[in-house]
């Protein structure tokens, strides 16, 4: 029963945050939480986790998570997806080229008492760096794959 929800709570939060809802997110997180950014950021308190939320809206303003798949042990929840947003704001360096990028997300949420009050986002920084430079890159197997042959 608490492994739903705990699967809950999280889903709700992405939800929030898809909505622009940030007063409801912001009831989801412990006040104290800590959020690890894929950058290695680390925020403090769930009032400045929110905030860096809505700043992150100025850089990709139509922003989106979507959710995949999810799992729970004990108090942890995972979850896979992606992020899909066009650039608006400078990020790492890049001037806004209005670029739409989408990659791979794991978020890893650890609750107490009902409430975040660990966060942690893993991501696929290469392929987001990749889309934001307008780079299409192809892999060496699919550009050669009549090349390759299985042993």
């Amino acid at each position: 029963m608490v492994l739903e929800q705990n699967k809950s709570i999280v889903l709700e939060f992405y939800k929030a945050i898809n909505q622009e809802n940030f007063e409801q997110a912001k009831q989801m997180l412990a006040p104290n939480m800590v959020a690890q950014l894929m950058s290695g950021a680390v925020i403090r308190g769930g009032n400045n986790f929110v905030e860096h939320l809505q700043m992150a809206r100025s850089t990709f303003p139509d922003v989106y998570y979507t959710i995949e798949d999810v799992l729970a042990e004990d108090n942890t929840v995972v979850s896979y997806g992606t992020f899909m947003g066009t650039q608006h704001g400078e990020i790492l360096g890049i001037a806004p080229m209005g670029n739409q990028v989408k990659f791979s997300i794991v978020q890893i949420d650890q609750l107490a008492n009902g409430k975040i009050v660990e966060h942690r986002t893993i991501g696929d920084s290469l392929t987001m760096v990749q889309q934001l430079r307008g780079e299409n890159l192809v892999w060496l197997s699919d550009a050669n794959s009549s090349s390759v042959s299985p042993e």
